[in-house]
């Protein structure tokens, strides 16, 4: 029977070999810290109408309720940064994550294919993997793990190569060995609280969604409220202002990963071009892209909203 020590080597060298960029582990256990912080935010109704966000509240905060038995919390990331940012036609934004293809499937193939290398290597491992699937508090975990701290924008920053990451984990019924938090260097700095156009990080490290230009157009299904007119700054899907301006940031480097490569449809659509889309072009344009969660009146509906300032 491998040593902890082995089984945590292990894991480690397989997460690296088929492309996750870090991989720390943490013990499985209830999040207690975190309880009185995620009712505090919920009470507040700073997660808008992510009705989703109040379900499962325990499941949230304790991964044995969601794999039974569990004893590790093994967190992945996955850099998305591009090696260039697309010209879109009359200054449209779009979110960096959203340039290549749906990491949901991207990252999902990576965790099937980790968890069948780990069965090989170890032997039996009963365990689940998520990938924004499941109430699991995955900054927080991947926190734990020591691969990066919560900034005051909320996002996980990595001292190596900023927040331009998606994040993944593995809960399973295996003993390993727990890496250590690291602590936070935002220092005094405020950038992303100052240059937030909508006020929405309302204090450091508290984000209230209804003010959150990604929230507004991704999550919010309904119309965009007019008090944000004049202050959405061309962003039509997602918005990266608090981690473009992270002096963090400075140290992304480009990702190797071929899906995220930028889907070269998406500078040749003008606000015009886009607003007179068919349902069957945009299928066919966005089948593999994370825009299309928005669906077609979605999309249509933020850029209208942007472009009538």
């Amino acid at each position: 029977m491998p040593s902890v020590e082995t089984n945590t080597d292990i894991i480690k060298k397989i997460a690296k070999d088929i492309g996750f960029d870090f991989c720390g582990i943490s013990k499985a256990g209830y999040l207690e810290d975190e309880a009185p912080k995620l009712t505090a935010w919920l009470d507040k109704g700073l997660h808008g109408k992510m009705q989703y966000m109040e379900n499962h509240f325990d499941k949230r905060l304790n991964p044995t309720l969601l794999v039974h038995g569990a004893k590790s919390v093994v967190s992945l990331l996955l850099n998305y940064y591009p090696e260039k940012e697309i010209e879109f036609k009359e200054n449209l934004k779009i979110s960096k994550y959203a340039y290549g293809q749906d990491y949901h499937e991207v990252i999902k193939d990576k965790l099937k294919l980790f968890f069948e290398l780990i069965t090989q290597k170890i032997g039996k491992v009963e365990g689940r993997y998520f990938v924004d699937s499941a109430p699991v508090m995955d900054k927080v975990w991947a926190k734990k793990a020591g691969l990066g701290w919560i900034g005051k924008n909320s996002n996980l920053i990595n001292k190596k190569m900023g927040s331009f990451f998606f994040i993944a984990e593995l809960i399973i019924d295996l003993e390993l060995m727990p890496d250590q938090a690291i602590k936070d260097y935002c220092g005094t700095c405020t950038r992303c609280i100052d240059d937030c156009p909508t006020e929405a990080i309302v204090a450091p490290y508290i984000v209230d969604a209804n003010k959150c230009i990604s929230y507004l157009t991704i999550e919010l299904k309904d119309a965009i409220p007019d008090l944000f007119h004049g202050k959405m700054q061309n962003w039509i899907f997602g918005c990266d202002i608090c981690q473009d301006v992270c002096p963090w940031n400075r140290f992304s480097k480009p990702s190797k990963i071929e899906e995220f490569k930028p889907i070269e449809e998406l500078a040749k659509y003008s606000s015009k071009d886009w607003l007179e889309i068919s349902e069957i072009s945009f299928k066919s344009i966005l089948k593999k892209s994370p825009i299309k969660r928005t669906k077609i009146n979605g999309l249509k509906r933020n850029i209208t909203f942007v472009v009538q300032k």
